[in-house]
């Protein structure tokens, strides 16, 4: 059929539609950066002093000037509230990511064993401390990040020995993330006992760690994925379709998934190594994503990063409110969270899961 074909009168109902989607879908985006943003201030108005969240705003935007004030939010709690919504993001856009490309609704960083990964690299630098040149401060995060480009690395590797197909790859991660845990459960075997509480720790997740430095580090990794992403969004839609569709439309599925793999080694090194393991972000905040704003990978890659950031910026409220004084590990939480949600999504589905 060509475009002389085409009932003229069909043609200006088609755009009306197209349209109205489009605004529909944006406006969902502007509601959950505009409950991202709420939740960044009740992030820093939640702590052992509250504060509250007028002040707080009032105090990072700059409006009123109280130095006590001033010193809670700017040194302690603005870095926590960005690191927050930065892991957040880049949790939820790899999750995205790792599930389009491998086909996967249970794909994500953790449950494929990039997160295991890093894991492990953390765990090695803590129980071997004592014999490494670097600081420990500066070795685990360094460690962590490798090691989870190991994990990607290794996924890719054994997935293309038969095609790099979805099923291929997805297995492979799979195998990593038993591979890796292995390893680990090893390692804190062998710990020492002070070793083994700080591996407990850091498998945890906390954003007690944050600090301006890797708040910028972390918000670098995103700006640095943002063009790529970009670029490929439209090829990324099309892989929805299927590799064969999505070749007769020009797109490489392999070299895709290569490229998109190596973005989400990146994101994910970036963000548990300063934070830790952080769980089922990236594998729920997706699913919300999709259930408001479709398949589209230029509004669920913009829409998974926003709900991945509400999410963490949420369980971080959570984490300094179930206890009065104490402060939960945000790994647990978010655990917590997702859990019951995630059930809920697959009672929920009737059909096929999506």
């Amino acid at each position: 059929m060509s475009a002389a074909d085409i009932d003229p009168s069909v043609a200006p109902s088609v755009a009306a539609a197209y349209r109205a989607r489009a605004a529909r879908r944006l406006t969902g985006l502007a509601f959950a950066a505009a409950g991202l943003c709420l939740a960044a201030v009740l992030d820093m108005a939640t702590g052992p002093a509250f504060l509250s969240p007028a002040a707080v705003a009032r105090s990072a935007l700059r409006l009123a000037e109280d130095r006590t004030i001033d010193a809670i939010v700017w040194s302690i709690r603005l870095p926590i509230a960005a690191v927050a919504v930065l892991v957040g993001a880049s949790l939820g856009l790899t999750g995205a990511i790792m599930q389009t490309i491998l086909a996967n609704p249970l794909a994500s960083s953790y449950t494929l064993g990039v997160s295991a990964g890093a894991g492990f690299g953390a765990a090695l630098v803590i129980v071997m401390g004592a014999v490494l040149p670097v600081p420990e401060l500066y070795a685990v995060p360094v460690a962590a990040f490798v090691f989870a480009g190991v994990a990607c690395a290794g996924v890719y590797a054994l997935g293309a020995m038969r095609g790099a197909t979805p099923e291929l790859l997805a297995l492979a991660g799979i195998a990593m993330l038993f591979l890796f845990q292995a390893l680990l459960s090893l390692l804190q075997f062998i710990a020492s006992p002070e070793a083994l509480q700080q591996i407990v720790f850091w498998l945890f997740g906390s954003l007690q760690r944050a600090t301006w430095t890797k708040a910028a580090i972390i918000a670098g990794a995103l700006a640095l994925a943002a063009p790529f992403l970009a670029r490929d969004c439209w090829r990324l839609t099309a892989l929805k379709l299927g590799d064969e569709r999505a070749a007769s439309l020009g797109v490489d599925a392999r070299r895709l998934r290569l490229r998109s793999l190596a973005l989400v080694s990146v994101l994910t090194g970036v963000a548990v190594a300063f934070v830790g393991a952080i769980g089922f972000v990236g594998l729920v905040a997706p699913h919300i994503a999709r259930m408001f704003l479709g398949e589209d990978q230029r509004y669920l890659l913009a829409g998974s990063a926003l709900v991945g950031a509400l999410t963490l910026s949420l369980a971080s409220v959570a984490s300094k409110s179930i206890v009065p004084g104490a402060l939960f590990p945000i790994g647990i939480v978010t655990s917590m969270i997702g859990v019951p949600f995630f059930i809920w999504l697959i009672v929920r589905s009737r059909r096929s899961f999506w």
